[in-house]
């Protein structure tokens, strides 16, 4: 399993560095059904994994000018706040054991992971659908919703606190929706925010995990060797066609850890 577990870390790399997100989405199933760990801690791994290799892919889009840093504070601020707040009280306040009906028990582990499962599938519908009239317009005027901003901003924080994933399908919409940056800029800056969200939240729930560093290090530079290549065959290939055929990938994922928590099969 294990080295099915490396070879999917090369994928979580690949996808980021090929579509500019979506491998986040796949670091905690790999951390907890090749590697197993418990779902709690794949989601503390996952935040240095995913801090790290997004890192490492800003670099790239910050060097060609495609980071709004700008942007980045303004919808990053309340996406730290609420990383912070969710890692230091909201994820230890979760129960072991949440729900016991007739011999069933709804853990800590499997709440999370259902929950991750439900992120999956939604992701996938981003990744799925075709854009129509404006939307497709990467180029159209700056909306500026501010509470609108605050509220993906809060949304993306939770979810890199709560689950470990980038929130990168939940950042690059609202980036370019709401702030009317191009795709390439809202990729690049989605990348920086990622990174600052997911490293800044390991950092907080350090204290509160003993750490295998040399597995997740390894993950992790199996991650960033799959981002420079994704990134290689981004430049050669049409992002566009490839995103919603890992948009299925992603749905027949939560699909199948939905139903294995639910059954336990």
């Amino acid at each position: 399993m294990e080295i099915l577990g490396y070879a999917a870390s090369l994928l979580i790399g690949i996808s980021l560095g090929l579509i500019g997100g979506g491998g986040s989405i796949l670091t905690v199933p790999v951390l907890v059904y090749l590697f197993r760990q418990d779902a709690a801690i794949a989601t503390f791994y996952s935040l240095f994994i995913v801090g790290v290799t997004s890192m490492v892919g800003s670099v790239s889009f910050f060097r060609k000018g495609q980071i709004d840093l700008r942007t980045a504070l303004f919808f990053g601020m309340p996406s730290v706040i609420t990383v912070y707040l969710t890692r230091l009280y909201i994820f230890p306040a979760v129960p072991e054991e949440i729900l016991f009906v007739d011999n069933w028990l709804l853990s800590k582990d499997m709440f999370l992971m259902i929950t991750f499962a439900i992120l999956m599938v939604a992701a996938s519908y981003s990744m799925i659908k075709k854009c129509r009239g404006e939307d497709c317009d990467e180029e159209r005027p700056v909306k500026n919703n501010v509470v609108a901003i605050l509220a993906y901003g809060a949304a993306t924080g939770l979810t890199t606190g709560m689950l470990g994933a980038g929130g990168g399908f939940i950042i690059i919409p609202a980036l370019v929706s709401l702030l009317g940056l191009d795709i390439r800029k809202a990729i690049g800056t989605s990348l920086f925010i990622i990174a600052v969200n997911s490293l800044f939240g390991f950092s907080v729930s350090i204290t509160q995990f003993s750490i295998e560093w040399a597995l997740i290090i390894k993950i992790a530079l199996l991650a960033i060797a799959g981002l420079f290549v994704g990134m290689y065959f981004s430049a050669r290939t049409d992002g566009k066609k490839l995103k919603p055929a890992f948009g299925y990938f992603v749905l027949l994922m939560g699909v199948y850890i939905l139903l294995k928590e639910i059954t336990d099969v």
